[in-house]
């Protein structure tokens, strides 16, 4: 069964630390802020989920990642990447949210590796093709529906999928 393994603020800026709950909030995480608000945040971009096994591959590859260096707010486990979509909502403990588009890498991740964004982001990704091997990489930005609190362990679960 899937799970939030981390919940990850920050005043802005990557990496992001570890805190054992959060309330989800229609702007994103209290206590979370961005860097740059002009690009990050907002309505539609409230909260950053990226999945463990996603971390744990680019390990694989050479980077040097852990949960929250890529700055997202829930670091899951038990997701697969390449079945999430667009419009879909989760429930993630009390709060529901719907994936709304796939996280654009950006310079700030360069920290980790000159060609880290070329290896979570392609053409096909930018396009919305699903079947990228690189789907899911960056990871899934996603607004909230009910506010609620989300802590460590609790269950994260696709409640409904777009026809």
């Amino acid at each position: 069964m899937a799970h939030i393994l981390q919940i990850n603020i920050s005043r802005g800026g990557v990496p992001k630390r570890a805190i054992t709950e959060a309330v989800i909030t229609p702007l994103g995480l209290d206590g979370d802020s961005w860097a740059h608000s002009h690009i990050h945040g907002g309505p539609k971009q409230a909260v950053l989920l990226i999945t463990a096994e996603s971390i744990d591959e680019l390990i694989a590859r050479g980077y040097p990642l852990y949960p929250g260096a890529l700055g997202e707010n829930l670091t899951t486990r038990g997701l697969d990447r390449r079945q999430l979509r667009i419009g879909q909502r989760l429930r993630a403990g009390a709060a529901l949210v719907e994936l709304t588009k796939v996280r654009v890498p950006c310079d700030t991740l360069d920290v980790y590796g000159p060609t880290i964004k070329q290896e979570i982001y392609d053409k096909r990704v930018k396009a919305g093709d699903a079947e990228s091997p690189r789907w899911g990489l960056s990871g899934f930005y996603a607004s909230v529906i009910e506010p609620g609190v989300v802590r460590v362990n609790d269950i994260i679960t696709v409640e409904a999928t777009l026809a």
